[in-house]
C-alpha cells in the first residue's frame, strides 16, 4: 500500500468533470485506488463517491494505492490532481 497527500488546486474543486476524469484515471488501474478526506475514505473509481466526498479547492486528500499496479496509480492520480484535473 502507498499514499500520499495533495491539495485540490483547482476552483471549482471536483465537482461532476473534474470527477470524471479522476474516476476514469483511477479506472484504468487493477489496483484499489481510494483516498481519504475529513470526510473519510471513498473510492476513487466511484464517481458518485468522488462527487460525495465534496472536496472544494484548497481541501487536502490522501491518495491511497493497493495493489499490483500501485505505484504507477499514485504517481498518475498525484498528477492529476496537481495539474488541476483539466481545469
Amino acid at each position: 500500500m502507498v499514499s500520499r497527500k495533495v491539495v485540490i488546486s483547482n476552483p471549482t474543486g471536483l465537482h461532476l468533470r473534474p470527477a470524471g476524469l479522476f474516476c476514469k484515471a483511477a479506472a484504468e488501474f487493477c489496483c484499489s485506488v481510494k483516498f481519504r478526506t475529513d470526510k473519510g475514505i471513498s473510492s476513487a473509481k466511484s464517481v458518485l463517491s468522488v462527487l460525495g466526498a465534496c472536496v472544494k479547492c484548497g481541501d487536502e486528500m490522501e491518495i491511497i494505492c493497493d495493489g499490483v499496479d500501485e505505484e504507477q496509480a499514485l504517481e498518475t492520480m498525484v498528477a492529476l490532481v496537481e495539474s488541476g484535473l483539466g481545469e
